[in-house]
């Protein structure tokens, strides 16, 4: 089947598990030595509008989706083997986006251990 990455909540302290309803709480730029470019949204939402994405669908890698579905609807019967470059041109950027929250989770989770263990030594 491949190897399955997610991360368990169950066995987490609740206070330092991040929350994954909420943007995070630490400054993006903490720990860097240079600034990261910030993500943005290429699609613009008036295109997933039209194309009438699912919110499920209108993550980062909807600049991606919209290319696939034009050309599933103009090659119909065989769109399978037409559109497979967009098809894996949009499960790439999905792959690589589930990666990047992936690595978003442990670090906020590794900067909430850190400022757990700060306020524990100050208490001592």
């Amino acid at each position: 089947m491949g190897t399955k990455l997610s991360v368990s909540l169950e066995s987490t302290d609740p206070h330092i598990a991040p929350r994954t309803d909420r943007p995070p709480t630490f400054d993006p730029q903490v720990g860097f030595a240079r600034p990261r470019k910030p993500r943005e949204m290429q699609a613009s939402w008036e295109d997933m509008e039209r194309w009438r994405l699912s919110m499920g669908q209108r993550d980062y890698c909807a600049h991606k989706l919209i290319p696939l579905m034009k050309c599933q609807q103009s090659y119909v019967p065989f769109s399978g083997w037409a559109c497979a470059d967009e098809r894996f041109a949009w499960d790439r950027c999905e792959y690589e986006d589930y990666i990047m929250r992936i690595k978003e989770f442990e670090r906020e989770r590794r900067l909430l251990m850190r400022k757990q263990r700060k306020e524990a030594k100050a208490a001592a």
